[in-house]
């Protein structure tokens, strides 16, 4: 008796051709386009998971510089001066704090002033 393996080739490609839905046109229909569309797809996102660390950072600095610049300083050395005065607060939270609790804000730019 010969051994057929359908159920399990039916279950895999069952799991692919559900990562395509939505694909456009034979790319979520056709098994060898699927394949190949669904593993460019995971490299995608696995990339863009880590771009979007960078991307965040990028908006963190952009909104940092505006509120620095509106307290007559530059981005740099508004930096710099937390740097000198041992201010261990991240840009995460520095932007945090610029959009949220001015009054605060205004505080650690005296502070890099300062230094």
């Amino acid at each position: 008796m010969r051994v057929k393996n359908v159920v399990q080739t039916r279950q895999r490609k069952k799991k692919v051709f559900r990562l395509a839905k939505g694909y456009y046109s034979d790319k979520n229909n056709r098994w060898r386009m699927t394949i190949q569309q669904v593993e460019k797809s995971l490299v995608y996102a696995y990339n863009d998971r880590k771009d979007r660390k960078g991307t965040f950072r990028r908006m963190w600095i952009v909104r940092l510089n505006a509120a620095v610049r509106e307290e007559g300083l530059s981005y740099n050395r508004f930096i710099s001066g937390l740097k000198k005065a041992n201010v261990i607060l991240d840009r995460k939270m520095l932007a945090e704090i610029a959009v949220t609790d001015n009054a605060a804000f205004k505080q650690l730019v005296e502070i890099a002033k300062a230094a």
